[in-house]
């Protein structure tokens, strides 16, 4: 039965468009047209494909305008941020088909009285859940090394941004993806274990929180199909005592504001030791309180709305429960009486365990302070965590801070002296409750295939 869901725009309120999903039998439709796609596509060469995924990027940049528009009305993206996120994933078609034939070419191995290959080949569809906070970000990420691997792609996106994802699937036939190689699906979330479960799909991946990421990988664990979940996470970032504080204000709140705080990646929980605390907040706490939120659609716009009212509500109350826990709220932390999901950019302090501040992610522009006594109780802090996907480190020593973050950051990826999130070459992902396997830096490309030993006796 049909169900229609409605686009909303998060900075008025306004109904953007209506999708109307798909029946059972249309879906088995869609997963038997994929299967029926993958024999040409997995047939072409690895180059052919990924000349195929270079046009993909460049179309995605020639279109980059109207995209950037369609995630602002969709989810609230600041326009001037939306840029940023199409130029990210045309570097990750180019580096792909620059790499692919590398990354995916056939090993010798020694064999006592013959040869051996190891050899990287396709195994079918690859059904993608992402999310809405990087609406093409997100599905370029996982999609273009499972195409360039050869599978194929279904894609079950987040329904406040399926104007997105319908624009993505018009630029990868533009592009020349045959049809049925990248396919939405516009299902209901029941359908999708409709898919997980379908035997001609070989593997699922997803982008989300950790309690849908425990459902899914359990859903497909019952099928013997392999997972690659990228959860959520409250990332750390240690400011030491020899840090240059003004370098390490900026980026901490770069990293707490961009995309409106709706970054799995994003710096969440500042733990600075005590020897420099005082100096940090007041400086930090001096530049959040000049951040103001705006129309996203307005270039001087540094803060729009939450992609939904849910969102915005939820992210409340865990502020007022971590409040009432004890925190101090120095800005922010009222929801405003203004039109649309906005949130203020909040700092608290005084943040300890128990509160959803220090233990749980807070997705959006609210920042937890954290007093260390020394560095050794700041990694403690940071570490003392069930997620681990990022984190920062900030000190003038940069040979220590690789040590910490190397030997004693127990996360996926860490950033020193400043805030990055995903680069095409070098892996993404986590660990603990954040999640695992990886994506970019070619290790992407070798999460769905099957890695084949062939022993030739000579």
């Amino acid at each position: 039965m049909s169900t229609s869901i409605k686009s909303i725009n998060p900075a008025n309120g306004q109904v953007v468009r209506e999708f109307q999903t798909i029946s059972d039998d249309a879906l088995e439709n869609r997963i038997q047209a994929s299967h029926q796609a993958f024999a040409g596509w997995r047939a072409k060469s690895v180059e052919d494909r990924g000349e195929i995924l270079r046009r993909v990027g460049d179309k995605l940049a020639e279109h980059k305008d109207r995209l950037c528009a369609l995630m602002t009305e969709e989810m609230g993206k600041p326009i001037n941020q939306g840029p940023g996120e199409i130029d990210l994933c045309q570097a990750i078609c180019h580096y792909t088909a620059d790499n692919a034939p590398t990354e995916l070419a056939d090993e010798d191995r020694e064999l006592e009285g013959g040869r051996a290959l190891v050899s990287h080949q396709p195994i079918g569809i690859i059904f993608g859940i992402q999310p809405w906070n990087f609406p093409f970000y997100q599905v370029v990420r996982y999609a273009v090394a499972n195409l360039a691997a050869g599978n194929v792609v279904l894609l079950k996106h987040a329904p406040n941004v399926w104007g997105c994802a319908e624009a993505l699937e018009e630029i990868m036939i533009e592009a020349g993806v045959p049809k049925d190689v990248f396919s939405v699906l516009y299902i209901q979330d029941s359908q999708a274990s409709q898919v997980t479960a379908h035997p001609l799909v070989r593997g699922v991946t997803f982008t989300g929180s950790a309690a849908t990421g425990r459902k899914i990988a359990a859903d497909a664990g019952q099928h013997l199909k392999k997972t690659v979940l990228e959860l959520g996470s409250n990332d750390a970032f240690l400011v030491l005592a020899d840090a240059d504080i003004k370098k390490a204000v900026q980026a901490c709140v770069m990293g707490r504001i961009v995309n409106a705080g709706q970054t799995c990646v994003a710096a969440k929980r500042f733990i600075v030791v005590d020897e420099v605390y005082d100096q940090f907040r007041d400086a930090y706490l001096e530049q959040m309180k000049q951040i103001a939120f705006g129309d996203p659609s307005d270039e001087n716009t540094q803060l729009g709305p939450l992609a939904r009212k849910d969102l915005r509500d939820d992210l409340h109350e865990q502020v007022k429960q971590s409040i009432e826990k004890g925190a101090t709220c120095l800005v922010g932390g009222e929801v405003p009486d203004h039109d649309g999901y906005f949130y203020p950019a909040t700092v608290l302090e005084n943040v300890k365990p128990g509160m959803p501040a220090y233990d749980d992610e807070l997705f959006g522009p609210v920042a937890a302070l954290i007093r260390a006594k020394d560095e050794a109780d700041a990694i403690r802090i940071a570490n003392d965590s069930v997620y681990g996907l990022g984190g920062g480190i900030f000190s003038e020593d940069e040979a220590r801070a690789v040590r910490l973050a190397r030997d004693e950051f127990d996360t996926g990826m860490v950033s020193i002296n400043g805030y990055y999130i995903a680069q095409p070459n070098l892996p993404f992902g986590g660990v603990k409750n954040s999640g695992y396997g990886r994506e970019h830096g070619g290790f992407g490309m070798r999460e769905f295939v099957n890695t084949k030993s062939l022993m030739i006796a000579q």
